[in-house]
């Protein structure tokens, strides 16, 4: 099984320990990494991708110090490294100018709203990292146990399919 990185990007230290927590049932996984901001991000990233450890999922914060969460999701889309990565904005002060822009530009995947439920957070990551892992990596089947199981069973179902009918 491939190794993929989660990064949880927050200004708020209370904030990201709070997401890795909800998020801690996936750390056999996946890595778990956080930074409180987009500079730090973009270090973390910067080894990730060095390491060659591609990106899964990214939650966002919007509004932080230096470059804002939407711009970062935009840039991280443009890159080759980063661009299948999951985006979704977990902030409770994003515009719905901003999001729209996050959305028009193909960079925002999911949106969160602050304060959340850790168990719809849980399940939205899963679904996002389902998804991810479905168009990313060439074998799904050691997946279906730690993520959406049906939704892998499908794919694999429909990937055979279409290997027969080629």
């Amino acid at each position: 099984m491939n190794k993929y990185m989660i990064l949880c990007v927050d200004d708020e230290r209370e904030v990201l320990d709070s997401v890795l927590h909800d998020l801690d049932m996936l750390a056999e996984h996946f890595i778990l990494e956080a930074a409180e901001s987009v500079d730090e991000a973009k270090e973390v990233l910067a080894d990730a991708i060095a390491d060659r450890i591609p990106l899964a999922l990214i939650l966002c914060d919007h509004i932080m110090p230096g470059e804002t969460g939407i711009d970062f999701l935009i840039e991280l889309k443009k890159q080759s490294e980063t661009q299948a990565a999951r985006k979704v904005l977990l902030t409770g002060q994003a515009g719905l100018e901003e999001t729209v822009e996050a959305i028009n530009h193909a960079s925002l995947d999911y949106f969160i709203a602050k304060p959340w439920d850790g168990t719809k957070l849980q399940d939205a990551v899963i679904e996002q990292l389902t998804t991810f892992i479905i168009e990313n990596d060439p074998d799904l089947m050691p997946w279906a146990r730690i993520l959406n199981a049906p939704r892998i069973m499908q794919a694999l179902s429909d990937k055979r399919l279409s290997l027969s009918d080629g």
